[in-house]
């Protein structure tokens, strides 16, 4: 038993313990732990490390290492370590993400060596709904993407990804890793859109879903349409989708200057209730 204060690469017998700091925090770390839950903590399944931070014997922090650095449920102790071994290992990954507080001070610790980002997004309120809108009737016409309709939703993926982002998606390995990913929540049922004359008009995916909480992302409305409400009304179709089908409460981040963005949100019923940080390499 570790009986010191440390930090060691998690390996698959410490998935319970894991999973324990991981759901205690259901809501924040729903990416994660729907990762870990898949894939469990062997690297190669992952995608990544999993770090583990212990005090007297006990598993208190984790923070995850793979294309995204994340810290979890991270004490200050925790974060400094984790800054201690991201630093001797070097970047590896394309973001730094994760509620503010803790990655507010890892990027304050990682940037003279990992810096300059390309972008920082200090505050990115975390929004959550428990009941389908009371105000906004969902939109009909949001359906499940069918798997037939990889080549239809692929185009309106792209662009709101690099609306997003900032980057193509397509830009490294042409796409394939994007497109595996696109693949994969269409074909587990969690990808959503209007689709109009073959074109979509409006699209979200459920990207992580656990027991206890799911994460609506990629939420996108073709720009000619836009204006229009399209954005209320499809997520209240998803937000209805994902709380009779997925999870008990439904979540998502967004900038904190998108302001109509967390207006429409506002009124189809989602509460903001933290913040997230993301620092973009």
């Amino acid at each position: 038993m570790l009986t010191e204060t440390t930090t060691r690469v998690l390996e698959p017998a410490d998935l319970g313990a894991a999973l324990a700091v991981l759901e205690s925090a259901p809501v924040e770390n729903a990416f994660v732990t729907a990762r870990v839950q898949l894939a469990g903590l062997d690297p190669w399944r992952l995608g990544g490390e999993m770090w583990g931070w212990y005090t007297e014997g006990r598993l208190r922090s984790l923070c995850y290492s793979g294309a995204n650095l994340v810290p979890i449920c991270a004490t200050p102790q925790a974060v400094r370590a984790f800054a201690d071994r991201a630093r001797r290992t070097g970047r590896r990954c394309s973001s730094i993400v994760g509620p503010a507080e803790a990655t507010t001070e890892l990027w304050r610790l990682l940037e003279p060596s990992w810096g300059p980002a390309r972008d920082i997004r200090a505050n990115q309120p975390l929004m959550v709904a428990e009941e389908p809108s009371a105000t906004v009737e969902p939109d009909p016409l949001v359906r499940r993407v069918r798997k037939d309709e990889m080549e239809t939703i692929m185009p309106a993926c792209v662009a709101m990804f690099t609306e997003e982002v900032g980057v193509s998606p397509l830009a490294n390995d042409g796409g394939l890793l994007y497109q595996a990913r696109v693949a994969e929540l269409v074909g587990s049922g969690r990808s959503f859109a209007r689709i109009e004359d073959g074109r979509v008009v409006f699209k979200a995916e459920i990207g992580a879903a656990t027991r206890q909480a799911c994460q609506i992302q990629g939420v996108w409305v073709a720009p000619e349409h836009r204006g229009k409400g399209l954005s209320e009304t499809g997520m209240a179709a998803v937000l209805r989708y994902a709380l009779a089908d997925v999870a008990p409460v439904v979540s998502l981040y967004v900038n904190d200057y998108n302001t109509p963005a967390r207006a429409a949100y506002r009124r189809v019923g989602f509460r903001e209730t933290g913040a997230f940080m993301s620092v973009l390499f």
